[in-house]
């Protein structure tokens, strides 16, 4: 095989055994890779009702055909299981370096099963796959245990861990590799602290096999060479104040959820926007493997009150931790995103959280002296106190960390938790984005954008522009972009790649770029159509496991305050997220029942039956 390795690793943490096993040719190319195969084996080896963090359950990490082959943002790799904190599946994602060192061990994929009954780590390289001790370092941060782990096996690996908060079983624990890279959301750390896992360590060499080299480079030469101007001329700003750019346009329009999603405009936005994360704080971007973006920003606070050192904050940290918990020192922020990558923790999740938790308190349904502090809004030093306990699971943390749901519904008022299935949502407002309301409810590991990021059409203009406010013919573009995301995760590439390489498809998205590099990669020849129809075949597949674990219609919700509540400031002043309305046209358009289940034709027709 080219762009595939060919095999899988299997490590049965309960016996100790690793063996290696073929990739069949046919699931590799109906599924892709990534985030595709992922959900291929889950539904073949997985009960779907099982206890996430029970024995049952697997952890699948998967790279894609392009990962590690110099496509740029050829970057990724999938984390997929089932999620503790939603009870559906996850499908984190990540770069950095690790997911192609990972790569070039020889393996596609890594399926963790059991559970040991001692802490260890995979040491994997082309030559060998073991499990070693890890008690010595179980209770160190991520970063700490990335160190110890480098020193005693190679100084050139690459370490994909959990810290304490996985240990702990924090509810939205992450894995984070390369120190301050993170496949975050939906528990993932806390799967792989249950299976008492402390960490995958990988030595690889050699590159990545293509099946026509020549052609692969001619296009990429031909791609990298306009790929930077692309991305300068979007209204991103990715390349200058990275991700943490994006706080202008959604305050712009009106969509930077503020006050635990009470409205969409925020009065400090411009104390904590990309502009000032750079001009304050930034050191040096930071790129993954074979990106020329670098939004990854090095960064360094030397207030005192908050002084370190790492990467971030990212937008969606900045919502969370920032607006969402009206919150404009940034200072405080950036060191919050710090301890959660040291802890090993999704910021989005643990900002909503403690957002949630200060209108709990403000409307008297949580008793300040069970929070064991005073938790009002605004609260820089709140924020990084709560944020240190939860990953500890310490005090008022042990409640936080079972994520805003589970905190909301234990004081009576589940409907202050801003979720769907159970999952927070980033940083997009629904009632002045509607399509975003669709692709949360949807989203396959719940509240998501990067499971599919209507986003790009209503506010960026990306391939092209349609109104935000508009709920008619949304259904279309959200269908389109999640079976594009899916398209892309499976691959191995950066959802960044969707910015400028893509071609407008009857309002919805072809992966053209992504077409012509896999088939020079792979060898595969795919079609434009069943490269687009492997998209949607995933997406059945994840929509399959989650009928079978009980999810349904009911399920693909968003908070009345969203949907019946008009947003009091700003663009979207007046208007509610048309949800239903939305929910009616995509099922009928994914062959779903009208209670969104797959219906036989479909499941047959995808080969999912």
């Amino acid at each position: 095989m080219n762009g595939w390795m060919g095999k899988m690793l299997r490590v049965d943490l309960t016996s100790g055994v690793c063996s290696a096993r073929p990739m069949e040719p046919s699931v590799a190319k109906d599924y892709i890779g990534g985030r595709g195969l992922g959900i291929h084996l889950l539904n073949r080896e997985v009960d779907p009702t099982c206890d996430a963090l029970s024995a049952e359950n697997q952890l699948i990490m998967a790279t894609g055909p392009l990962t590690g082959t110099g496509a740029p943002t050829g970057s990724r790799y999938m984390v997929m299981t089932k999620s503790p904190l939603t009870g559906a599946i996850t499908c984190s994602n990540s770069g950095g370096m690790f997911p192609t060192e990972f790569k070039r061990t020889g393996y596609d994929a890594i399926v963790f099963t059991g559970r040991s009954e001692t802490p260890v780590y995979l040491y994997l390289d082309p030559e060998t796959a073991e499990l070693r001790p890890a008690d010595h370092v179980w209770g160190k941060s991520t970063h700490e245990t990335t160190d110890a782990l480098l020193a005693e096996t190679d100084a050139k690996a690459r370490v994909a861990c959990i810290g304490p908060a996985g240990e702990n079983r924090v509810l939205f624990a992450a894995i984070m590799n390369d120190k301050h890279r993170a496949a975050g959301r939906s528990g993932v750390g806390a799967v792989m602290g249950s299976k008492n896992l402390k960490a995958v360590v990988v030595k690889g060499k050699g590159r990545i096999p293509l099946a026509d080299p020549d052609r692969f480079k001619a296009f990429n030469k031909q791609k990298l060479a306009s790929f930077k101007k692309e991305i300068q001329e979007t209204p991103l700003g990715l390349m200058i104040n990275g991700t943490a750019g994006v706080v202008m346009a959604t305050q712009n329009f009106g969509v930077l959820p503020t006050k635990n999603w009470q409205q969409g405009t925020f009065d400090g936005w411009e104390k904590i926007d990309g502009e000032a994360l750079t001009r304050r704080f930034l050191k040096k971007n930071s790129p993954c493997y074979s990106c020329p973006i670098g939004c990854g920003r090095k960064t360094r606070v030397d207030d005192p009150r908050f002084a370190g050192e790492g990467e971030g904050p990212e937008y969606e940290t900045i919502y969370a931790m920032g607006a969402n918990c009206l919150i404009d020192d940034l200072a405080a922020i950036t060191k919050a995103n710090y301890i959660c990558n040291e802890l090993g923790m999704d910021t989005i999740t643990m900002g909503a959280t403690i957002a949630c938790a200060m209108e709990l308190v403000e409307r008297g349904y949580l008793p300040e002296e069970e929070v064991g502090r005073s938790l009002q809004w605004g609260d820089a030093e709140a924020l990084v106190e709560l944020t240190r306990l939860t990953g500890a699971r310490q005090g008022f943390g042990d409640q936080l960390a079972e994520g805003s749901f589970r905190l909301a519904e234990r004081y009576g008022h589940p409907e202050l938790a801003p979720v769907s299935k159970k999952q927070e949502f980033p940083g997009y407002e629904p009632r002045g984005a509607q399509a975003m309301g669709l692709a949360y409810a949807t989203s396959p590991i719940g509240g998501s954008h990067m499971r599919g990021d209507p986003a790009y059409f209503e506010l960026f203009g990306v391939p092209e522009f349609m109104d935000p406010h508009q709920w008619e013919g949304k259904a279309v573009v959200t269908k389109a972009f999640q079976d594009l995301s899916a398209i892309i995760d499976s691959a191995g590439l950066c959802i960044f790649f969707a910015v400028r390489h893509l071609a407008a498809k009857d309002l919805g998205v072809a992966p053209v770029g992504i077409l012509e590099y896999l088939n020079a990669a792979t060898g595969a020849d795919y079609t434009l159509e069943e490269l687009m129809q492997a998209g949607e075949r995933i997406i059945h597949a994840e929509r399959l496991f989650l009928t079978r674990a009980g999810f349904a219609r009911k399920d693909d919700s968003l908070p009345e305050r969203l949907t019946k509540t008009p947003a009091p400031t700003g663009p979207a002043k007046g208007l509610v997220c048309h949800l239903d309305k939305m929910l009616d046209e995509y099922y009928q358009i994914r062959g779903w029942t009208e209670d969104g289940i797959p219906t036989q034709e479909v499941l047959d027709r995808f080969g999912l039956s």
